[in-house]
Parts: structure tokens; sequence; C-alpha cells
């Protein structure tokens, strides 16, 4: 399975609002539109997109769609920003798709990425940029039974899609 992590592009500040209720700011969605055109010429095509339920991130994956033509992303809680990084690994073991999108939050997906490549949630430090990708490469949703294939700054896929 190709997986590949998502973080949601720039959002509101924290602040007065519930947490889960952030937005991406004008400025966060354009340049993730700019980062899909990137991904789109890197021909990243994905089978299904999960997505946490909060709003930051399931607007960056409906972003995703409307620009690429991802799936519609689907709701999975085990991606909230609060949610542990096995959970989601447990998820993953119930999907038969052999390309899938995760779309979530720092540091919950480096976490992800780090059990998936080494079997511990600390053991690989990453700096998952907002709107950047992580590819992995799973033979099988376990610990330490990925590989990395590549990770791409927003930067790197907006100079690629221009």
């Amino acid at each position: 399975m190709e997986l590949y992590l998502v973080r949601h592009a720039i959002a509101e500040p924290r602040g007065g609002t519930d947490d889960a209720l952030r937005d991406l700011t004008e400025e966060g969605s354009a340049r993730l539109r700019a980062a899909a055109a990137g991904l789109q010429r890197l021909d990243v095509e994905v089978e299904a997109v999960l997505s946490s339920p909060y709003r930051r991130a399931w607007r960056t994956a409906t972003i995703l769609r409307e620009e690429i033509g991802w799936p519609a992303p689907e709701r999975l809680d085990a991606l909230a920003a609060t949610a542990s990084p096995a959970d989601c690994l447990e998820a993953l073991g119930a999907r038969s798709e052999r390309s899938l999108a995760l779309v979530g939050h720092e540091p919950h997906l480096s976490g992800l990425a780090s059990l998936l490549l080494a079997g511990d949630e600390r053991s690989v430090r990453l700096d998952l940029r907002k709107a950047g990708v992580l590819c992995l490469d799973l033979a099988r949703p376990d610990p330490g039974s990925a590989t990395l294939r590549w990770l791409a700054t927003p930067r790197m896929l907006r100079r690629l899609g221009r």
C-alpha cells in the first residue's frame, strides 16, 4: 500500500474558537491549491482519502478533491488532533486500498509515520510542514513495516506545480 500523509494547510490562529472548528486561512487555501498542482505533476493518485473531522483538515481534503480529483474524504476520528497514532494504525488494518491518503495534524502524523517506520511513535523525527506530504510504502499496516518513499514540503510542491 502507498500511504500518503498530508498535513492540513495553514489555519486560523488558535484563540477563543473551538480548535476543531478552526478553518483554513485564505493564504493557506491558496498555497494548498498551488501545492496540489505539484502533487498532480508527481502523478499522485489515491483510491481513498481519510480525514480528521477537524474543519481545517476536512477543508484540506476537499480542496485536494477539487484541484486534483482525489476521492471525497471519509471521516476518520482516529486522525483527530487528540487521537493516538496507534488508533489510526488499527483503523488502517481494516483497509484494502493500494493507495490511501490520510489528512490530519502534527504531531499525530509524524508519530504515525515513526510508528510505521520504526515501531515507535518517537523514534523518527520528522518535520512535516503545513500542506506537506509524506509517502510511505507499506507491505502491511504494522509497526516497523513501512519504507519511506519521499517527503515533500509545500514549497517543493508549489515549485513542481509551476
